[in-house]
Protein backbone atom coordinates (compact mmCIF):
# COMPACT_ATOMS: atom_id res chain seq x y z
CA UNK A 1 0.00 0.00 0.00
CA UNK A 2 1.22 2.92 -0.76
CA UNK A 3 2.14 5.89 1.61
CA UNK A 4 -0.50 8.35 0.77
CA UNK A 5 -3.06 5.77 0.85
CA UNK A 6 -1.52 4.75 4.33
CA UNK A 7 -1.85 8.86 5.57
CA UNK A 8 -5.46 9.27 4.08
CA UNK A 9 -6.68 5.65 6.23
CA UNK A 10 -5.06 6.23 9.04
CA UNK A 11 -6.18 10.03 9.68
CA UNK A 12 -10.01 8.73 8.70
CA UNK A 13 -10.16 5.45 10.71
CA UNK A 14 -10.81 3.42 7.71
CA UNK A 15 -9.57 -0.20 7.96
CA UNK A 16 -6.55 -0.88 5.76
CA UNK A 17 -8.90 -3.68 3.94
CA UNK A 18 -9.97 -3.61 0.76
CA UNK A 19 -14.00 -4.72 1.73
CA UNK A 20 -14.13 -2.03 3.68
CA UNK A 21 -15.98 1.28 1.43
CA UNK A 22 -14.02 4.58 1.24
CA UNK A 23 -17.31 6.76 -0.32
CA UNK A 24 -15.33 9.55 -2.93
CA UNK A 25 -15.75 12.56 -1.31
CA UNK A 26 -17.53 14.23 -4.62
CA UNK A 27 -20.05 11.90 -5.36
CA UNK A 28 -20.46 8.98 -2.74
CA UNK A 29 -19.47 6.33 -5.00
CA UNK A 30 -17.18 3.73 -3.81
CA UNK A 31 -13.70 5.40 -3.96
CA UNK A 32 -10.64 3.87 -5.85
CA UNK A 33 -7.89 6.30 -5.82
CA UNK A 34 -6.14 8.90 -3.43
CA UNK A 35 -6.28 12.05 -5.42
CA UNK A 36 -3.36 14.44 -4.93
CA UNK A 37 -4.87 17.85 -4.98
CA UNK A 38 -1.95 19.35 -5.45
CA UNK A 39 0.19 16.93 -8.12
CA UNK A 40 3.40 15.23 -6.98
CA UNK A 41 4.53 15.91 -10.24
CA UNK A 42 7.08 13.95 -12.33
CA UNK A 43 9.82 12.03 -10.08
CA UNK A 44 6.88 11.37 -7.14
CA UNK A 45 7.64 13.66 -4.68
CA UNK A 46 6.58 12.66 -1.42
CA UNK A 47 6.61 16.22 -0.20
CA UNK A 48 2.81 15.94 -1.47
CA UNK A 49 1.75 13.15 1.34
CA UNK A 50 -0.16 15.22 3.87
CA UNK A 51 -3.97 14.97 4.45
CA UNK A 52 -4.96 18.67 3.30
CA UNK A 53 -3.86 17.09 -0.01
CA UNK A 54 -5.00 13.55 0.04
CA UNK A 55 -8.72 13.17 -1.00
CA UNK A 56 -10.52 10.21 -1.85
CA UNK A 57 -12.30 9.71 -5.39
CA UNK A 58 -13.63 7.15 -7.51
CA UNK A 59 -12.75 6.87 -10.71
CA UNK A 60 -14.88 9.59 -12.60
CA UNK A 61 -14.38 12.43 -10.65
CA UNK A 62 -10.54 11.79 -10.42
CA UNK A 63 -9.83 11.71 -13.92
CA UNK A 64 -11.77 14.74 -14.51
CA UNK A 65 -9.71 16.29 -11.39
CA UNK A 66 -6.59 15.66 -13.09
CA UNK A 67 -8.07 17.09 -16.31
CA UNK A 68 -9.63 19.86 -15.19
CA UNK A 69 -8.29 22.55 -12.71
CA UNK A 70 -11.47 24.39 -12.06
CA UNK A 71 -13.03 21.00 -10.94
CA UNK A 72 -9.77 20.01 -9.06
CA UNK A 73 -10.35 23.28 -7.03
CA UNK A 74 -14.10 22.22 -6.55
CA UNK A 75 -12.51 18.86 -5.07
CA UNK A 76 -10.35 20.96 -2.90
CA UNK A 77 -13.02 22.85 -1.05
CA UNK A 78 -14.91 19.51 -0.48
CA UNK A 79 -12.18 17.98 0.82
CA UNK A 80 -11.16 21.40 2.88
CA UNK A 81 -15.13 21.28 4.28
CA UNK A 82 -14.91 17.09 5.65
CA UNK A 83 -11.45 18.44 7.18
CA UNK A 84 -12.79 20.71 9.36
CA UNK A 85 -15.79 18.68 10.18
CA UNK A 86 -13.88 15.40 11.63
CA UNK A 87 -11.11 17.78 13.16
CA UNK A 88 -9.38 15.90 16.04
Amino acid sequence: MKKHTKIYLNYFGYAHSQDEYIPCEVCERQAVDIHHIIPRGMGGSKTKDYIENLVALCRECHIRAERDKSWNEVVKAIHLTKLKLYEK
